[in-house]
């Protein structure tokens, strides 16, 4: 008899198939003598659309809302049918004797597995593989380790009624604003309440006004001290008159206070803070460095599980550290090092704490050795970030020595403060011992320096920066870690928001939207407040049905509102280029195709480029890019430098054309130099040689 194991990727799949000997390979699982390891390829089902429940949801009208079934059934994904297909087939074999859910230990991991053994109606034992990382240990350990799938009933109840609110509050709130204003408008419960973090930033941009200050300063050998106030000197004359009279004036130092400081290492990534670090230093997106940490993970197996929302170890990790140190120690050669003389112990206090850790423990690096030649250069950033963290827990604290010093003129203080590096401690991985010669003081003493008047202006707030709003959604409790990139880049992708370089902004039909919706869906106070509950149905604290009750009388409010709603909504995408089908106004939209124009009409489906669209296809003349436009007698290519036309070949045209490979044969061939013809003297001279 065998245990089907479900994983949730093919890649994951592969690997728990070599370390549990399942080695023969068939198109959509491995099987071995005691075990057969398929896969699902993320979601398999979702939760059934409005139309599946009553043919009175097809259409979109305000008299059907809010919808809300009775009863929330799931249904396969087209695209991955096959596959589920496969996983039907092979639980219902007699040889299957239990199931093992081995999908991404989390909330939707969860979700992904329970669907699918729901539908497909298995009946037998199942039990759940928790592991942190994707080492042979560490799979082989956590088969030895399985447990009952019942004692993650409480995660799967979570998912499931996060599943179920998303579908209340998003799909229906979405179409009655679509609906209202006849314009596409996207609305759900984590990303408007994120459009408005963002929106609510610009207005205080928007609110400053810029004034003019002076700072008054004394320089003595290279360090500055600026004078002391209470109010800002905003007056020039007064600036003027304050520097005259200190010229003149006798500086004394009055006080001299040193303090010494301590700072232990930081504690290790959760999966925000890594994104965060990662968009200051190297302008990563959250989504892209979600990527490279999951690629670390499962492709490469170098670090531990990433979708993680803890800084802190379990205390049976302890154990651990030695092997994981093995692996990092050509790194920091010399770091690592000192760390094994001291016996490769934690100094970092308090990163152990049982009762800190959730699902998943902090990043770290797993016992197995980089190959960084396997590596890209981006992938070895984010594991450089991660392995400077994990070394910090052994080293000493970073201590240094402040020393604030105050100097009296007359009437004005001028206060100079220097710092002195003690001990680089943690910071030896990213920091060297270089710093300026003290400046020596001493009370009493009489300085002679520069004074100088400095005109400064108030600056304005900075537009927030993905690691600016990823600190605010976590302070809010918007989404998981898991979910917060897909949000930020949903709400760009459905033109709420704007990405300016690394700052975010939010588009004319964003800041329409936060005006249409109910106030409490566009503060986070009421989200946080669902997460918060969505945490205690995990931890079995709060049942799913008493939360999904709530939420339905939220939906209905919300939808209610919208309906007696007055406000106006102006399209901005809407332009005054007309249909050629129908007359109506188009409008201009971004694909991943380009911009486009649509017609406004819902009825007519006419589309077409705004801009040409650029082919791969040279101008014979100037040999830059030709257009693809359309004519009376279909697409044509164009060059718009040269204004050459073209007819694009149709199949048999392009069959007829010579391939790339005849290409360069012909082009080898004649391009072999040809042997020199020897001129009359040369030939003269060689039967001259010969006859000698």
């Amino acid at each position: 008899m065998k245990q089907l194991v479900i994983a949730e990727k093919p890649s994951v799949a592969k690997d728990l198939a070599q370390v549990l000997g399942a080695s023969t390979k068939h198109k959509n699982y491995y099987e071995g003598p005691q075990v057969v390891v398929t896969w699902a390829l993320g979601h398999l089902l979702g939760l059934k659309m409005p139309e599946d429940y009553t043919k009175k949801w097809q259409k979109w009208e305000m008299e059907t809302l809010p919808m809300i079934p009775k009863s929330f059934g799931i249904k396969p994904l087209p695209k991955t049918n096959h596959q589920l297909k496969t996983i039907k087939q092979l639980a219902n074999r007699q040889d299957i004797q239990s199931a093992v859910i081995a999908t991404d230990a989390g909330r939707e991991g969860e979700l992904v597995a329970r669907w699918i053994l729901e539908f497909v109606g298995f009946k037998k034992p199942v039990k759940r593989l928790w592991i942190s990382s994707q080492t042979d240990k560490a799979i082989r350990e956590g088969f030895k380790h399985l447990r009952p799938s019942k004692e993650y009933d409480d995660l799967y109840e979570s998912a499931l009624a996060r599943a179920k609110a998303d579908w209340l509050v998003g799909l229906n709130v979405t179409r009655a604003l679509t609906v209202k204003y006849q314009d596409n408008l996207s609305a759900g419960r984590v990303q408007t309440p994120t459009l408005a973090l963002v929106r609510k930033q610009e207005e205080k941009i928007e609110k400053f006004r810029p004034s003019t200050y002076y700072v008054l300063s004394l320089t003595k050998e290279g360090l500055t001290g600026e004078m002391v106030v209470n109010q800002p000197i905003s007056n020039h004359e007064q600036a003027d008159k304050l520097l005259k009279q200190l010229q003149v004036g006798k500086s004394i130092v009055s006080r001299v206070e040193g303090t010494a400081k301590k700072e232990q290492a930081p504690l290790p990534y959760d999966l925000t803070e890594l994104q965060r670090v990662a968009n200051q230093k190297y302008g990563y997106s959250a989504k892209k460095t979600l990527s490279l940490v999951q690629s670390l993970y499962e492709f490469h197996k170098i670090v531990s599980y990433p979708r993680t929302d803890s800084k802190y170890l379990t205390t049976d990790m302890k154990s651990t550290m030695k092997e994981r140190l093995d692996a990092v120690r050509d790194i920091y050669p010399e770091v690592s090092k000192q760390i094994m003389r001291n016996g490769a112990k934690v100094t970092r206090s308090g990163v152990f704490q049982n009762s800190k850790v959730t699902d998943h423990h902090a990043l770290l690096p797993t016992e197995q050795a980089p190959r960084f030649d396997k590596l890209t250069t981006d992938e070895q950033r984010i594991y450089f970030l991660i392995v400077d963290r994990f070394l910090g827990l052994f080293l000493e604290p970073y201590q240094y020595k402040v020393e604030n010093i105050w100097v009296q003129n007359g009437k004005q203080t001028f206060k100079f403060q220097q710092k002195q590096v003690t001990e680089l401690g943690f910071k030896k991985l990213t920091e060297k011992r270089e710093q300026g010669a003290k400046v020596t003081f001493e009370v009493g003493q009489t300085i002679s320096g520069n004074y100088t008047s400095e005109k400064r202006l108030t600056q304005p707030p900075k537009p927030l920066t993905e690691a600016s709003l990823l600190g605010k959604m976590e302070h809010h409790q918007l989404g998981t870690p898991a979910t917060r990139a897909e949000i930020i880049e949903k709400l760009i992708q459905t033109e709420l928001m704007t990405r300016n370089g690394n700052y975010l902004g939010v588009s004319p039909k964003g800041k329409q939207l936060l005006q249409l919706v109910n106030p409490s869906l566009v503060s986070p106070a009421l989200t946080a407040k669902w997460e918060q509950e969505l945490e205690d149905i995990s931890k079995g604290k709060k049942q799913g049905s008493q939360f999904i009750k709530e939420i339905e009388a939220a939906t209905k409010n919300l939808v209610k509102e919208i309906k007696m709603s007055e406000e106006t909504y102006v399209d901005f995408a809407l332009t005054q280029k007309k249909c050629p089908e129908c007359g109506a106004f188009l409008k201009e939209k971004t694909t991943r195709q380009g911009k486009i124009y649509q017609c406004s009409n819902t009825e007519c489906t006419y589309h077409r480029r705004k801009d040409p669209k650029l082919s791969n296809h040279r101008c014979p003349q100037c040999h830059k890019k030709m257009e693809i436009l359309e004519g009376k007698n279909g697409a044509f290519f164009k060059c718009k430098y040269c204004s050459i036309t073209e007819k694009i070949p149709d199949k048999k045209e392009r069959k007829k054309k010579m391939t790339k490979h005849e290409e360069r044969r012909l082009v080898k061939k004649y391009s072999q130099e040809a042997t020199p013809e020897e001129s009359p003297l040369a030939l003269a001279l060689k039967a001259a040689m010969k006859e000698e």
